[in-house]
């Protein structure tokens, strides 16, 4: 809708991960090289954790499709599955045979797999996308699956992506064994403000914007404050702004714009609101709806004073008298309004 408005080819803030059009702050660089890391010296558990909206999932995609041929991926998003759809998906996913529920035979299988792949030089990798959801019971069989990778074949990387509660959840009794496992640990942290103004500009840049002044220094200032910096956060106070800036014909987003899409979106912190808008804000926003309201009169005066005309070409009817109390009747509905 406002694209082209602002000389965009395509919405620049959508909230849908796309690997191609990745913002890398420095964080995010130097989680992706621990992540290529974990596969290439085989480190066995690696464990990535950060906010909701931090981007772990976008590195992940970034990840995979800078992936080798030579690497066998299975990456698990519903970690809520059963023990057996869980070794289901697993033989789905490296091309075993399909499980049918005796895993005496999948494992024989696996192991198999795991041979073969230390023959051919290729290495497997799992990845546990949402891993804080996932049961206890479900992390104790990937660590028993682990067993044999590490006593045998050394080709294996499993990755346990997941928010902060993953590291509070890995310390269960049951879980210690795997908790001892992990050799990697990093937190991903949300953008800076520098690192803010540079993402906005990126993803505008990236969707064919020419003006780097869309945003005020003011606005992505508010932006970063209310978002802290989490990128799903930018991307959806970002889009609601754009919007209402094309449907009030401002070119530019001010900071005032961007604290009534804070306040409308209800996404910030309840212990530290927005202040109230500016007068002028305010101002500005009763005349776009006063002046809404008039047009929207005179439009409909116009429409009665043509009828009425058409009525008395046709039919004869004294037509002055029926426009004069519509008028008045408009006239009212008008004043009521205010």
């Amino acid at each position: 809708m406002y694209t082209k408005y602002y000389g965009l080819a395509h919405k620049p803030f959508s909230i849908v991960p796309d690997p191609n059009t990745v913002y890398m702050s420095e964080g995010h660089q130097e989680a992706l090289a621990i992540l290529r890391y974990g596969v290439i010296d085989r480190k066995g558990f690696l464990m990535l954790t950060g906010g909701v909206g931090t981007g772990k999932t976008t590195l992940l995609q970034v990840l995979l499709k800078s992936m080798d041929s030579n690497i066998h991926v299975c990456l698990l998003a519903n970690p809520t599955l059963s023990i057996n759809d869980f070794y289901y998906y697993l033989a789905a996913k490296y091309g075993l045979r399909e499980f049918e529920g005796n895993k005496a035979k999948f494992m024989l299988d696996f192991a198999d797999f795991l041979k073969k792949c230390r023959r051919q030089k290729e290495r497997v990798l799992l990845i546990i996308d949402e891993a804080h959801a996932m049961p206890v019971e479900l992390l104790e069989e990937i660590r028993l699956l682990s067993n044999q990778e590490y006593q045998e074949y050394g080709v294996m990387s499993i990755f346990l992506v997941g928010q902060p509660e993953l590291n509070e959840h890995l310390t269960h009794e049951r879980l210690l064994p795997l908790l001892q496992r992990i050799g990697i640990r990093y937190h991903l942290q949300p953008f800076s403000w520098e690192d803010t103004g540079k993402y906005i500009l990126f993803r505008l840049t990236r969707s064919g914007g020419q003006s780097a002044e869309i945003f005020t220094r003011q606005a992505i200032e508010r932006i970063h404050e209310h978002s802290k910096g989490v990128p799903r956060l930018i991307n959806i106070i970002c889009d609601q702004a754009l919007l209402s800036g094309f449907a009030e014909g401002s070119p530019v987003i001010e900071e005032e714009m961007i604290q009534q899409c804070i306040m409308d979106l209800n996404i910030y912190n309840s212990g530290n609101p927005p202040p109230p808008a500016s007068k002028n804000a305010a101002l500005s926003r009763s005349w776009l709806v006063l002046k809404n309201v008039l047009l929207t009169s005179l439009w409909l005066l116009i429409i009665v004073v043509i009828v009425m005309a058409a009525l008395f070409v046709f039919w004869d009817i004294n037509s002055i008298g029926i426009i004069n109390k519509a008028g008045n009747w408009l006239l009212d509905f008008i004043f009521k309004l205010f």
